[in-house]
């Protein structure tokens, strides 16, 4: 027989489940945000509700997890580069989002609630600082790297940090240890802090992510340095979220947010971690109180009241000034003005402290009027935040954008070989994908048609069948097909041909057994016998700790009819990687280049860098290290941006960037058709591709008969 409270961890998991189960189902039902519903579930269930459940050690544990995770995935999904454009404004907007606040709620505190000057100190220490509570929403909406999200979350950190040295001043002086020891030693913990964690930090993440590939250990990874970090902030004086979002910034660039990483990390959070922190928020408060009497009704007014006014007057304010829409301006107020955990912790704290006549410094109704304020603030906050994300959703589907070639025509032919190195190159695939499109990415696996046909299609299941799990990890659906050919070139293209790809993007060959040559057995018939975009490959290291892409560009390469295709897709990569770009090439190239990633790409760190001759490719191979990539644009016989020199293209590659991360690209080149000339040149590369083939089968036989 169940007894209530529930005290049996099976069915207090099991109640937990079920409501992160039907919550988002009924308030979906009331067109309610689901995150109020898990936190009036806990309300529920709570022991100052139906007392199914006790806030046991599950609750604080997992409440807190939920909580770092809120803040390290915040930081963890901002647009770094927006960080670095626009850090002064968010500094503005910090300044103002607790200044505001916490001027109001202290006056209120002191005329109207007649406090004590630090207990008002306090409770504008409260409202000054804020929970991102309703974030859940924006990443559902995908809205994480807008510049008003970016500030937000910015500024979350700016307020939340001002308000923990206010508070840890408001202990010390209570202690009389407020002194200037005390704040330079307090001072330098932080310093050593942050200097440890930043140079530390990437060169462990870079060092471990290139050693080990396997999903677990890297998730396991980022949760230990998240909790690190976290545990290190505690050691300092400051909350424990404020390592986590540290540790977020840090790691921001290792982790794509296009990457099966970074969806294993969402989906924990989203799925246990986050829902159990709200349910526990919920149980904190005990809605009774409001029944208790009109005092507790005045105090929850008031502070409910004076620090929403504070932190919307704060939001829209900072939106006016610098320019931004009025949807943006909700958007800041939607996040910046929910109290939770943190709220709950320094009131907390309050409690330990007396004034000079060792009363305590927190009173009963502060204490209630706070716990009732939480659920008012993540009301309001869910709500607004709901309606902004819907309205920035509307703005910019009006919004028009400058149609660029190729936009609608995508779909990317992935050939694949090694088991070892398959699922770079699909991660290089998801990396230059349009995930607005919902296009799948095709994995093609060729066989030869000889006497170990069947061993060889197997194998080649079994690593389609890895490459579909892979891109199933980031949410990428994905086509495959094994197929037997005599010819491995001829094969890819009549693949390409029957799932109506737009673009072949296959690995450059790591196995000199395989060839002695540059282009391997058959990438030199494949790109002269397709004018589709060929994208080909040779990754040494994963590409979430490549730190640069260096991309040189041939003269008149704007006059290919896939010269906005190949740019688009290095573009995304580059964004998706967070990582530095530089094109080298020709004025007139670069500026047309230069228009399209401002007006498509600004947030990219771009740099282009005029290259006279192709002759100066060399040049370049001091520049590039071995955590770049370098990209070669280059062009098919009898085209327009085609030259002479790029004939010695495999010696220099092979002489200068041995070692190095590179890729090749042939764009698209004009008509479906063949001409004289090219049908000419098709049927002498055919004519090479038999040879070749009947020269690998004899060499076969050779083989197979001396072993």
């Amino acid at each position: 027989m169940i007894t209530f409270p529930i005290t049996d961890p099976t069915l207090i998991f099991f109640v937990v489940l079920l409501i992160v189960l039907l919550a988002p189902i009924i308030m979906g039902k009331l067109r309610i945000p689901h995150i109020i519903g898990l936190v009036l579930a806990g309300v529920l269930i709570g022991q100052y509700g139906l007392n199914i459940l006790v806030r046991d050690n599950s609750f604080e544990l997992f409440g807190k997890v939920g909580l770092y995770y809120i803040m390290f995935l915040a930081s963890l999904e901002m647009d770094m580069e927006g960080l670095r454009k626009n850090w002064m404004q968010m500094g503005i907007f910090g300044l103002l989002t607790f200044i505001i606040p916490f001027a109001l709620t202290h006056w209120m505190g002191i005329q109207l609630l007649h406090y004590t000057p630090i207990a008002a100190l306090l409770l504008g220490c409260i409202m000054s600082s804020n929970t991102l509570i309703a974030y859940p929403i924006v990443s559902r909406y995908g809205l994480q790297r807008k510049p008003s999200v970016t500030l937000s979350v910015g500024s979350t950190m700016i307020s939340l940090f001002i308000s923990l040295v206010v508070l840890a001043t408001i202990v010390a002086s209570n202690s009389g240890k407020g002194g200037t020891i005390f704040w330079m030693g307090f001072a330098m913990k932080f310093a050593a802090f942050c200097a440890g964690l930043i140079l530390v930090v990437p060169r462990m993440s870079r060092w471990f992510l290139r050693r080990y590939s396997d999903a677990v250990m890297q998730f396991i990874f980022v949760l230990v340095i998240l909790f690190f970090s976290a545990a290190l902030s505690e050691a300092i004086g400051l909350e424990g979220i404020f390592g986590a979002f540290f540790s977020g910034l840090i790691l921001n660039r290792y982790i794509p947010h296009l990457s099966p990483l970074m969806n294993r990390l969402e989906f924990t959070g989203n799925a246990i971690f986050i829902p159990y922190f709200l349910i526990g928020v919920g149980m904190l408060i005990n809605v009774r109180l409001l029944f208790t009497g009109k005092e507790i009704l005045w105090v929850v007014g008031l502070i409910a009241f004076f620090g929403t006014f504070g932190k919307g007057a704060a939001a829209y304010i900072a939106a006016r000034f610098f320019r931004l829409p009025k949807s943006s301006g909700r958007m800041m107020f939607g996040l910046t003005s929910a109290h939770a955990a943190g709220a709950i912790a320094m009131v907390m704290v309050g409690m330990e402290l007396t004034d000079k006549n060792g009363n305590a410094l927190v009173s009963d109704d502060m204490l209630n009027g706070v716990i009732i304020m939480i659920l008012v603030t993540c009301i309001i906050s869910t709500l607004v935040t709901e309606a902004a994300a819907q309205q920035i959703i509307l703005r910019d589907q009006e919004l028009p954008e400058e149609d660029i070639p190729g936009d609608d025509d995508e779909k990317i032919l992935v050939p694949v070989k090694y088991p070892e190195y398959a699922n770079r190159l699909v991660s290089l695939a998801t990396m230059m994908r349009n995930p607005k499109l919902e296009r799948p990415l095709v994995g093609l696996s060729i066989v030869y048609d000889d006497e170990h046909m069947a061993k060889n299609q197997k194998d080649g299941r079994q690593l389609l069948d890895q490459i579909t799990k892979f891109a199933a990890a980031s949410d990428v659906p994905m086509e495959t097909q094994v197929r037997v050919a005599a010819n491995i070139a001829n094969g890819i293209k009549h693949a390409f041909k029957e799932f109506r790809a737009t673009e072949i993007l296959i690995g450059m060959h790591m196995h000199m057994d395989v060839s002695n040559k540059f282009w391997g057995q058959f990438h030199q018939s494949l790109f002269n016998g397709l004018n589709q975009q060929i994208i080909m490959a040779r990754l040494m290291q994963p590409l979430n700790t490549l730190r640069k892409i260096t991309v040189a560009v041939p003269s008149r390469a704007q006059f290919e009819p896939g010269f906005y295709r190949w740019l688009e897709r290095i573009s995304r990569t580059a964004g998706n990687l967070d990582c530095r770009i530089n094109f080298h090439g020709r004025a007139d190239t670069l500026e047309l280049i230069e228009r399209f990633v401002v007006n498509r790409h600004s947030e990219l760190r771009a740099q282009f860098i005029e290259m006279e001759h192709w002759n100066g490719l060399p040049d370049l191979a001091s520049s590039v290290q071995n955590d770049h990539l370098f990209v070669i644009v280059t062009a098919r016989k009898g085209t327009v941006s085609y030259k002479n020199a790029q004939e010695r293209l495999p010696e220099e590659i092979s002489k200068y960037f041995s070692g190095k991360n590179y890729m090749i690209i042939f764009p698209d080149q004009h008509g479906d058709a063949m001409d004289e000339m090219t049908f000419a040149q098709s049927q002498h590369t055919e004519q090479n591709s038999l040879y070749e083939e009947i020269h690998n089968w004899i060499t076969r036989k050779i083989r197979n008969y001396k072993n």
